[in-house]
């Protein structure tokens, strides 16, 4: 539970500034559309290239100790924020504030993992993802309520840096066993086996086609349901999806640990896709909220279920490396998914941005066949 605690606060520190910063640069920076936009592009470049070299740290640094120091960074940066005075500096902070989100995330990833039984680890996975999920209903809401509440942007900055405290916090309460830590490794020549990890590619590959689809939503949700003329639709559909992800998630993982990962991928992606369908489709604020909870029930059986089978693919000694791989891929098709579906949306309406995406979740399910469950049955034979 700390550890979930932990991951929460990380999140919800990230969600909450990604919704309100920028109208800080746009109503006090006095910035323009594309300077709006790369508040977000810099964190997410900054997270990206921390990503490839926070698998290899953590094997080599060991689990908490690296989250305890990635996280302190991580509150240096939510304190910086008070200093912010124009755009430049803005965006310096962003990049290293998203850079130390990266290798928190994947430190304390690895360290929920490597703390639970081996025997219920889809299920703890489950529980550990879930309070993500919090975040992301809970994080964009605080945000834009602490932005129209509030004349100043302090009250903003002070509240994520309270959070992003509560973070560090949390993750030095964390009783780690000493003997299950991974042996810290000696200094290596710099190789992409250090920064990647093969034998959790082909399930990263599977994950990245879902951030692809799952990006439409983030991205586009808001805009799409105001052009339904349903404006309060999109925070419903949110909070709908993450109560979704919350109810189902301790029965996918007994699921996980009873049966395996393909009892739930298959059912998972059928579920995506149906909901992208009728998202394509909607015409009112209760196929809206409808869509949001079938796409809901199928994001949380793959997300921690492609999560546990990257851990399981390698040793104990990997398992830094390989939820590196899984998040950096993850992370990499939620970047390319908004931009070239935003250049769908663009060329065409949100209907066929919509329909592309349903269509590339379901190549998740053929890749997931070829890459991880023929595979795994040839080496089970």
């Amino acid at each position: 539970m700390v550890i979930c605690m932990s991951s929460f606060f990380i999140f919800l520190n990230f969600y909450m500034l990604a919704a309100a910063l920028p109208l800080f640069v746009k109503e006090v920076l006095n910035g323009s559309k594309q300077q709006m936009g790369l508040v977000i592009t810099l964190w997410s470049l900054g997270c990206v290239l921390m990503r490839l070299f926070s698998g290899r740290w953590v094997d080599r640094f060991g689990m908490k100790k690296l989250s305890v120091i990635s996280l302190s960074i991580f509150v240096i940066a939510s304190f910086v924020y008070f200093g912010v005075s124009g755009i430049l500096l803005l965006l310096v902070i962003r990049a290293i504030h998203g850079g130390s989100f990266g290798v928190a995330a994947t430190s304390t990833s690895a360290l929920a993992t490597d703390i639970i039984p081996e025997s219920r680890k889809g299920e703890g996975i489950g529980y550990f993802s879930m309070f993500m999920s919090i975040a992301m209903v809970v994080g964009p809401a605080l945000g834009i309520m602490l932005w129209n509440q509030f004349d100043s942007e302090a009250v903003l900055f002070s509240i994520s840096a309270g959070i992003s405290c509560l973070a560090l916090v949390f993750t030095m309460l964390v009783k780690k066993d000493n003997k299950r830590e991974s042996i810290p490794q000696a200094a290596e020549k710099m190789s992409w086996r250090n920064l990647i990890e093969k034998k959790a590619l082909p399930i990263a590959f599977s994950g990245m086609v879902l951030a692809f689809s799952y990006s439409s939503l983030t991205s586009f949700i808001t805009a799409y349901s105001i052009e339904l003329h349903q404006d309060n639709a999109a925070g419903l559909f949110f909070i709908v999806f993450a109560v979704m992800i919350i109810i189902s998630r301790p029965l996918v993982g007994k699921i996980f640990d009873r049966y395996g990962g393909n009892y739930l991928a298959y059912p998972g992606v059928l579920c995506f896709a149906i909901g992208m369908l009728i998202l394509s489709q909607a015409d009112s604020s209760f196929v809206l909220l409808l869509s949001g909870a079938i796409i809901g029930l199928g994001h949380g059986a793959l997300v921690p279920s492609f999560q546990t089978l990257a851990i399981q693919s390698v040793s104990s000694e990997r398992r830094g490396a390989a939820t590196a791989t899984f998040f950096l891929l993850f992370d990499f098709g939620y970047g390319l998914g908004s931009f070239v579906l935003g250049l769908i949306a663009g060329a065409a309406n949100y209907r066929i941005m919509f329909l592309v995406a349903c269509v590339v979740v379901l190549l998740s399910a053929f890749i997931y066949y070829f890459m991880v469950h023929r595979r795994t049955a040839r080496m089970v034979n």
